[in-house]
């Protein structure tokens, strides 16, 4: 009786998020019997309840304007019959698009109101990301005159596999092999000719892990890794080849062994372990000085620093010199902020405020592993696509829906309905920006995972080195070549991790932190992920067009992308073009067609007259 898709225009003008003080419709289709109809609309602690008017069509419509500030709006709708009341509202899964009827009050469809002004760098939305954890990547000078921490150890061989060693629940991390600034510097010519134009470092700051998540002193590049000298040569070099460098930026915690916290008297400032006279005393909560502390996950080597501590906030992003504000104006172009739900959004304000002053086109990207516009953690309700805190954000969730299609997990209408959901609830500019991941430093390898090999992230005492069978090998190879091609032709930034395109394999931390195999790389396979960059650098309707998934049958996925009309997917002058990219997971899968005058989504060919149409499977043609 009752229906509504919120994802069509007949349903919702315009659909998707929506620019503030913008007007939007909503409608609904009535059946027979309907006596009214209304809309709920609920907005922070306000609500409101506007009746809907029909029409002719059988649609009952209301029309709004959307708040004048940024913020999230929901929605349902509520009819009266000669039987009772209904209700209409979001389908069970919370995922938008065609809903269902209730008999009682529904879960609400969302609608995103961003600030109109939002933008994010263009060469976001345009770049090819490539992450480096600098210990693992390139030796630029001889790691045997490499300083380690105390206890730290030099490995003798690049190609040994990452040491396992606990300690206190936790892999104590202190293997090192010798990558550094100058490695990655002298790597610049190899990732220009691969098409990178940014690159993310993992913490290059002085700390006691080869990781570097437990920050020593933010103020200093780890003396492992080089100098300040060496990270803006590294910078001025990059940029002189098209190429940006962000850094990881770990604001949640600090390290122990830190000059703020000082636990082993290391550093030569008095440190909130030491005493509460301390200048840094304010930085971390301790319930009995000075033994019992909040630590970060329970781990009592990274205090957790109190981000409400004005000291600290001066420190990080306030302060004439800033942490923030210093190494943008080295020549970096932004900062990848580790847990960033970890961190409150008015920090986030403050800190994107900071960052965009000194360079408009530096980025804020974040760590959030879940759908980024109505995350809750803390038990406060962060979105962080309105265009006050975050540029945009890791985007784990579509990592999830590939890999799970891939492995036949999932379908490929799923795949088309996750997607279009985190469309729908994202504004367009943090959308186009996403920093879309196949591999990373936290999850086992992308070759493994698709390989369709067990237990690759056991509890950590149980993890170990170990090489995929040649058959699981190239299996997995097939299907992150395809999938990285896909992720091409999808909106957003690409981004390697660093290996990945050279076959580097390895189970979860550590395994998934080994070294970059120069002396045995797939070359075949580095060749398929170079092309694939090289077709996306050159075509603006792989970075920019407007982008709809499509699905045929469980194993076909289709992505469209168009420019018409000279105007991009942002409002932004570009030149018109079609593009289409399939990906079949299955050696059997019914042909049917893509018309080329609308593009439903019936089924797939490749001999459209005048389309450009790309098609990948691991199978051989017949």
């Amino acid at each position: 009786m009752l229906y509504h898709d919120s994802r069509s225009a007949a349903y919702r003008t315009p659909p998707g998020a929506g620019a503030c003080d913008t007007p939007v419709t909503l409608a609904l289709r009535c059946g027979k019997g309907v006596e009214k109809a209304w809309l709920r609309l609920w907005w922070q602690d306000a609500e409101q309840l506007i009746e809907l008017a029909p029409g002719e069509d059988g649609l009952w419509r209301a029309s709004i304007t959307l708040p004048d500030i940024p913020g999230v709006l929901w929605y349902h709708f509520i009819a009266d019959t000669p039987k009772g009341r209904l209700w209409y509202g979001n389908a069970s899964d919370r995922l938008g698009g065609v809903g269902r009827q209730y008999k009682g009050e529904p879960p609400g469809y969302q609608l995103t109101v961003y600030d109109p002004a939002f933008a994010t760098p263009d060469w976001m939305r345009r770049g090819i990301l490539y992450q480096i954890m600098p210990d693992r990547f390139y030796p630029g000078t001889d790691p045997k005159d490499k300083p380690v921490p105390e206890a730290g150890w030099m490995h003798e061989d690049w190609n040994e596999s990452p040491a396992l060693r606990l300690g206190g629940g936790d892999n104590e991390a202190n293997d090192f092999f010798g990558g550094d600034l100058k490695g990655i510097c002298l790597k610049l010519p190899y990732l220009k000719d691969l098409g990178v134009t940014a690159l993310y470092l993992n913490p290059i700051f002085r700390a006691r892990s080869n990781h570097k998540y437990d920050t020593g002193d933010y103020m200093q590049v780890d003396p492992s890794f080089g100098t300040l000298k060496d990270l803006k040569t590294l910078c001025q070099k990059a940029r002189a080849l098209g190429i940006r460098v962000i850094l990881d930026g770990v604001f949640s915690h600090t390290g122990a062994d830190s000059r703020y916290f000082n636990i082993a008297g290391r550093y030569d400032e008095v440190g909130a372990y030491q005493s509460t006279e301390s200048p840094y005393a304010g930085w971390y909560t301790f319930t009995r000085h000075p033994d019992e502390y909040e630590c970060w996950w329970g781990f009592p080597t990274l205090p957790t620093v109190n981000k409400e501590d004005e000291s600290f906030r001066e420190f990080i992003i306030g302060g004439k010199d800033a942490v923030c504000a210093h190494y943008i104006r080295c020549g970096t172009s932004g900062w990848r902020l580790d847990v960033a739900d970890e961190l409150p959004m008015s920090f986030i304000r403050q800190m994107r405020a900071r960052v965009k002053g000194e360079d408009p086109q530096a980025c804020l990207l974040g760590e959030v592993w879940e759908d980024a516009s109505n995350k809750v953690s803390y038990g406060e309700a962060r979105c962080y696509c309105l265009g006050d805190t975050l540029d945009s954000v890791m985007n784990y969730p579509l990592r999830e829906m590939l890999i799970d299609f891939m492995l036949g997990k999932i379908d490929a209408p799923a795949v088309v309905r996750r997607f279009r959901h985190l469309q729908e609830n994202y504004a367009p500019a943090f959308f186009y920006s996403l920093m879309n991941v196949l591999g990373s430093h936290d999850k086992p390898r992308i070759i493994d995972v698709l390989s369709g090999e067990e237990g690759l992230q056991p509890p950590r005492e149980q993890r170990r080195a170990r090489k995929l069978s040649r058959e699981k090998y190239e299996l997995g190879r097939a299907r992150y070549s395809i999938l990285w091609r896909f992720l091409c032709a999808l909106p957003g930034m690409p981004c390697i991790y660093y290996g990945d395109e050279a076959g580097q394999t390895g189970m979860a931390d550590p395994f998934c932190r080994g070294t970059y195999p120069w002396g045995d790389r797939d070359m075949d396979l580095l060749e398929q992920i170079r092309d694939s960059c090289r077709e996306r650098l050159k075509d603006p309707v792989l970075m920019t067009g407007e982008a709809r998934l499509y699905a045929s049958g469980d194993g076909v996925l289709a992505v469209v992308r168009r420019i018409r009309n000279g105007k991009d997917a942002l409002g932004d002058p570009a030149p018109d073009g079609l593009r289409v990219c399939l990906i079949n997971r299955d050696e059997k899968t019914a042909t049917a067609r893509l018309r080329k005058d609308d593009l439903m989504p019936r089924s797939f060919v490749v001999d459209v007259p005048g389309l450009e149409c790309s098609v990948y499977s691991p199978f051989p043609p017949a």
